[in-house]
């Protein structure tokens, strides 16, 4: 297992680069990356010298219909042949159309003309860049009428048919949950023990009858105990914290990544207990 790491953004690299802190491992966010030369770049070799990586990129689109971005692609490969990360992931979602890309995580539908057009898409990609990639369950709003199989459903049968592995952000799972009404604990159990490669954690926004993943709050309390339950279901796994906005000190992040350590470690040594589930909302159809 990789251990215990941080989203690395940009306030934090004169701070890492200094103090070389007790992070087991960075995730980068690789379209700040492919640029050849300049200062990103640079910090990325610096940080790699001493810390394992991972590349988590916004690009592959694999929900549209359109054909891998090879021009991307070919730049990623440039860049994992450069810096080895341990792995590469992306997200289960499509971003953009006819070369304009939206700037968000737009969700697609559960069914199964969706799973054969992601798989063959995923099945390109991992062609292409010559190894196997990871991919996360993104945050959702509302239900497809044209979905007519559970996220869980659907992400084991994509690992099934292309050898893809789960990045599993629990935060996301239970966003998505409260928006929909439906149970994250199940969620989770439904998912295949073998299929994920790593966790991620991040706060989110509480707007009472709706939750906004934000990434800009530390992470909440149910979150916490969702994590708990993944640890069991999964056994040891590599976390992720994220922090987007409202960045603190990098001590306070350490602080909260130490309590992922803590609860991974206390989790797989108790017994499972599932707490009970708070009201939902009935999710949005479109």
């Amino acid at each position: 297992m990789l251990g215990f790491g941080l989203g690395l953004r940009s306030p934090h690299y004169d701070y890492v680069l200094e103090h070389k802190p007790a992070v087991d491992w960075f995730e980068l966010i690789t379209e700040n990356y492919l640029a050849p030369g300049g200062r990103p770049r640079a910090i990325l070799h610096k940080i790699r010298a001493h810390y394992p990586v991972v590349l988590h990129g916004l690009s592959f689109n694999i929900g549209s219909n359109e054909a891998p971005d090879l021009h991307y692609l070919a730049q990623l490969k440039a860049l994992i042949k450069e810096v080895e990360p341990a792995w590469v992931s992306d997200h289960i979602c499509w971003t953009g159309l006819h070369g304009k890309t939206s700037h968000d995580l737009l969700p697609i539908a559960y069914n199964a003309e969706t799973l054969s057009q992601v798989s063959d898409k995923v099945s390109q990609i991992q062609d292409y860049l010559q190894q196997t990639v990871v991919l996360e369950n993104p945050s959702v709003y509302l239900q497809f009428r044209s979905a007519s199989m559970s996220e869980a459903d659907f992400i084991n049968a994509l690992c099934e048919r292309t050898g893809c592995r789960i990045l599993l952000d629990v935060n996301n799972v239970y966003v998505s949950c409260f928006n929909l009404g439906q149970d994250p604990y199940a969620q989770i159990s439904a998912l295949k023990q073998d299929c994920v490669q790593q966790f991620h954690l991040a706060g989110h926004t509480h707007n009472g009858n709706h939750i906004i993943d934000t990434h800009d709050h530390p992470v909440s309390d149910p979150v916490w105990d969702l994590y708990a339950h993944a640890c069991r279901h999964f056994g040891p796994t590599a976390t992720l914290l994220e922090r987007d906005d409202h960045i603190p000190p990098f001590p306070e992040l350490m602080a909260e990544l130490e309590m992922a350590r803590q609860k991974q470690h206390e989790a797989l040594s108790r017994p499972a207990t599932i707490p009970q589930q708070q009201h939902h909302l009935q999710g949005s159809v479109v």
